[in-house]
């Protein structure tokens, strides 16, 4: 008896472990940096202009993503991913053309706060760059989205 409710207890980590391995595996090597964090809702029409259709109500975060290159710059992808009752879906990944134009090396990415869920829609991080690997200086650069869902890249100001 007690060997089946251990077998019981043990079956769903069994069969549930290829499956985390299989998901950790299609994150690609060259992923330096990955964080995510924010988010958003739709409005009665849903979200216009995305590659996933999105319904009236749903939500979900963002993710920012630093792809390695080659050359051993970067580029930086911005995603947008649902967060329902079916799972996790992609809503949306766009290059952010700012940082492609500057050809950074990324030294690091970090979210606004790390307290959880924001209390307003939008999201906020950080990317720290260099723009020659022999360069000491790093720089800060922004990314934020309002409430709007408007998208703003630029050189931090502090």
């Amino acid at each position: 008896m007690k060997v089946l409710a251990l077998s019981a207890l043990l079956a769903p980590l069994l069969f549930s472990a290829p499956v985390i391995a299989d998901e950790i595996a299609e994150l690609p090597v060259t992923a330096t940096f990955v964080i995510s964090g924010g988010y958003w809702e739709s409005g009665p029409e849903g979200v216009a202009g995305v590659e996933t259709p999105v319904e009236a109500g749903d939500r979900g975060y963002y993710k920012l993503v630093a792809i390695r290159q080659a050359d051993r710059t970067a580029r930086i992808h911005l995603q947008m991913i649902a967060s329902g009752e079916a799972g996790l879906m992609l809503v949306e990944s766009v290059e952010l053309e700012e940082f492609t134009a500057i050809k950074p090396y990324v030294t690091g990415i970090r979210p606004e706060s790390m307290t959880g869920v924001a209390a307003t829609p939008g999201f906020f991080a950080t990317v720290y760059l260099k723009t020659s690997p022999e360069t000491e200086r790093v720089e800060e650069w922004t990314v934020l989205i309002d409430e709007l869902g408007d998208i703003k890249v630029e050189r931090a100001s502090n």
